[in-house]
């Protein structure tokens, strides 16, 4: 009896490697299930590429770009921030065109920082399945009033959704 229990614990042990192996040889190897980080200057250095990866692009919503139709929304991406200091006259730009199950997120507006994630159409726009915006991370001071001269800490605002 104990070498039938032995057989038993072998061939499971064997098993259990093996799928351990296959998942993870299958996983490598598997370049459908990759998904590139590039900016929209390297996507248009991939070539052919660009047509059959999946490719997460990040660039920034161009002002006056936004144009949406119910949860889908078509909008053009740039490298910098419109009134970024190394923003050029003329930026390289991507259309891109969301259809996603969920709304684009309210974080989404002019100038906000946004991954399109989906695949080059060769009609050269970018068709995207999912969509991610950054909030602002900086905070400009009240007009008519400098940096330095803006409310203290103790007597600003807090954001929304802030604690204390």
């Amino acid at each position: 009896m104990k070498n039938g229990n032995t057989v038993k614990i072998i061939a499971a042990t064997v098993v259990v490697v093996g799928v351990i192996v296959w998942l993870a040889v299958s996983g490598m190897n598997s370049d459908s299930n990759k998904s590139y980080y590039v900016t929209i200057a390297e996507m248009r250095q991939m070539g052919e590429k660009t047509f059959t990866r999946n490719l997460r692009v990040e660039g920034f919503v161009k002002p006056e770009s936004i144009v949406k139709d119910g949860s889908n929304v078509t909008f053009t991406l740039t490298q910098f921030e419109s009134h970024d200091t190394k923003a050029t006259p003329n930026p390289q730009t991507l259309v891109v065109r969301y259809k996603g199950a969920e709304p684009p997120p309210d974080t989404f507006k002019d100038d906000a920082q946004a991954l399109a994630v989906g695949k080059m159409g060769r009609d050269g726009v970018f068709h995207a399945t999912e969509l991610q915006a950054k909030c602002a991370s900086k905070y400009q001071a009240a007009p008519g009033t400098t940096p330095n001269t803006a409310a203290s800490p103790a007597t600003s605002a807090k954001p929304a959704g802030s604690k204390s």
